[in-house]
């Protein structure tokens, strides 16, 4: 110190780098006091500083290295670490063939896990390519954790995409996949079974499966978390809309905050720079959902070079009301050539209104 007062900032409360140059004041508080602002100083000061650093910045997009689409995110109480799972993509006709995990301490820093599902290998029976949009549920279960991975997949014996599972004791495997698909046929006859998720609704304790490919199907899982209680399977595809907002296409993802259900879904196809997500709430896990209005949370930025951000998960900070949208983008080198399956995962905040509504999403680069 130089023997006056000076202004520093610290990202730790260890650190502290002096910015007296950047600021002036016309005011002589003591040592140590408190000095109380107005909104709308509050309103200038972050203008000016941007918002507080305590919780972190996260590095520039994307987050992961090579090509990955369709991200999981969890947290997983048995580790205290974050994990993502991911279609791994840079294959022509999205043959990727296999899975793998990345896990983090921070969110800003990626360990590659390796793979955790091949489903050309013995590991998979019924399975053997187009390793598609995965989800994983973390369950307490007799006093263990045990996760269950649930992921779409091209069947040996042909057909449409099926829905199988596969589980274990850790986060990162190894995974002994159940020997069937658990989710075989569309309910509304049309469509493709992927793009599964898994929510467990606190209110109650339930899980619920979710999935579709043009339709929205959920049902209530039973306690097994490998089926469904078919009197609960519902098609809750949200109606009308168009390609500029929220026509539904895929990738349902659901969660729960202060008394509602939201539901997130993508628009338009996963190769066009309008790949988009829209979003609805509801009263209840299965339904009915009304459509937001705006319903566009995320959406290409031209001026960024940041084209089809979509197919997303959500992640909640452990004891706290901060939030993250995980989603995939296209790599802007490709996207006149295989933009499909040249896709990136990234990581941005997400915020609320005060009466709950979903704010814009800022994608970043």
């Amino acid at each position: 110190m130089r023997g006056k007062y000076q202004f520093t900032e610290t990202t730790d409360l260890t650190n502290f780098k002096v910015t007296d140059k950047e600021v002036k004041m016309n005011f002589h508080p003591r040592h140590g006091t408190v000095i109380p602002i107005t909104r709308d100083e509050l309103l200038r000061v972050t203008d000016k500083w941007g918002k507080p650093k305590e919780l972190g910045e996260l590095p520039n997009n994307p987050v992961l290295p090579g090509f990955h689409a369709d991200p999981e995110v969890l947290y997983a109480q048995k580790t205290k670490k974050y994990y993502i799972y991911s279609t791994t993509d840079g294959q022509p006709g999205w043959g990727g063939w296999y899975f793998t995990v990345f896990s983090s301490d921070d969110l800003r820093t990626w360990k590659d896990e390796g793979i955790m599902l091949d489903l050309k290998s013995e590991q998979v029976p019924w399975a053997n390519g187009n390793a598609w949009a995965p989800c994983i549920e973390e369950k307490l279960i007799k006093g263990a954790y045990k996760y269950f991975f649930y992921y779409s997949g091209n069947p040996e014996a042909g057909g449409g995409k099926q829905i199988g599972v596969a589980m274990s004791d850790s986060p990162t495997g190894p995974f002994k996949d159940l020997g069937y698909p658990i989710i075989t046929e569309s309910p509304t006859g049309k469509g493709q079974q992927i793009d599964v998720d898994v929510f467990t609704d606190p209110v109650s304790g339930k899980s619920y499966l979710y999935w579709g490919n043009g339709y929205m199907a959920g049902a209530e899982l039973n306690k097994d978390m490998v089926s469904i209680k078919k009197k609960t399977l519902t098609v809750m595809t949200p109606q009308g809309g168009t390609l500029r907002d929220y026509a539904f296409r895929e990738a349902p993802y659901v969660f729960y905050r202060n008394g509602l259900y939201y539901f997130t879904w993508s628009v338009d196809d996963t190769g066009s720079p309008n790949y988009h997500v829209a979003y609805g709430t509801s009263k209840s896990p299965l339904g009915p959902i009304e459509v937001a209005d705006p319903s566009v949370i995320l959406i290409q930025n031209p001026e960024k070079e940041i084209y089809g951000p979509a197919h997303n998960s959500i992640l909640q900070v452990p004891g706290t009301d901060e939030w993250y949208i995980v989603y995939h983008r296209i790599n802007k080198n490709y996207l006149k050539n295989g933009p499909g399956v040249h896709r990136e995962v990234c990581i941005d905040r997400l915020e609320f209104n005060e009466d709950g509504s979903i704010k814009p999403v800022v994608p970043t680069r």
